[in-house]
């Protein structure tokens, strides 16, 4: 059975992965070298790679379901399956083990509806959700680390450590958050101590020049929830930890070029 989307078609690479044609080559050549197409006894794949990372990222993009995909590819429903299981880890962003001395990076928590109740929990924005902690580079605004996923009715807080995100950036000097980290450490905007104190001008010149930064991380969430199947995710266990991880190497490699 033939597909309508292939990546043979460059039209089709640009809506579903963000990418140009040239950086969506790139990509491939990488998954190449990281051994995502090994040469495998028995039956071999019914499409080359490049179609397989064109079918994962249209699920991410799209949220449609796998028997409602398979078709548009010119696969069954059971080998989609298995393409996104295959190649969703894959794809994932390995974080980043050094930063600059200088480096200024920015940590926020995001909630995800989440259909798994394994991995979410009910939370304040959403009925089932996972918390998960992202790190960017202030400069670059690429996504430096993503923590593993928590149950959505985990504050910040904690969640910034249990992550392990406060493990992989280690003892970058500069951190900064927004007021919901308050006691970890991290360069968060100055508060009133009581409700009758008056921040000085200086204090409310600071958290003017904060919040410009920190809407960076903002900026960042909102073009990795152009990406529907964070809106609902049906995917189970580190399903939604690889999509989030496959967003963020998409992300870095689209600005990087």
């Amino acid at each position: 059975m033939a597909g309508v989307i292939t990546a043979s078609e460059p039209s089709w690479i640009g809506p579903f992965t963000g990418l140009s044609p040239r950086q969506f080559n790139k990509l491939i050549t990488a998954l190449r070298r990281e051994g995502a197409d090994p040469v495998r006894k028995g039956r071999p794949w019914s499409l080359p790679l490049e179609d397989r990372v064109l079918l994962v990222a249209a699920y991410w993009r799209t949220n449609l379901t796998l028997r409602q995909l398979g078709p548009l590819f010119g696969v069954s429903k059971s080998t989609a399956d298995r393409i996104v299981a295959h190649l969703g880890s894959a794809l994932a962003l390995q974080p980043r083990r050094r930063f600059r001395r200088e480096a200024v990076l920015i940590v926020d928590g995001t909630l995800l509806p989440t259909r798994d109740r394994t991995v979410a929990a009910s939370s304040k924005n959403y009925r089932y959700s996972t918390n998960h902690q992202v790190v960017i580079d202030a400069d670059t605004r690429l996504v430096a680390t993503i923590g593993r996923p928590l149950p959505g009715n985990r504050n910040d807080c904690r969640a910034w450590q249990d992550s392990g995100a406060k493990a992989a950036v280690g003892t970058t000097p500069t951190v900064i958050a927004d007021g919901g980290y308050r006691g970890t450490g991290l360069t968060i905007p100055h508060y009133r101590r009581h409700k009758n104190e008056e921040l000085p001008a200086w204090k409310k010149e600071h958290n003017a020049s904060h919040r410009t930064v920190r809407t960076r991380v903002e900026h960042t969430f909102a073009h990795m929830k152009s990406w529907k199947i964070l809106r609902d995710c049906r995917l189970k266990g580190d399903g939604v930890h690889h999509a989030m991880l496959g967003f963020a190497r998409l992300h870095n490699l689209a600005l990087t070029g």
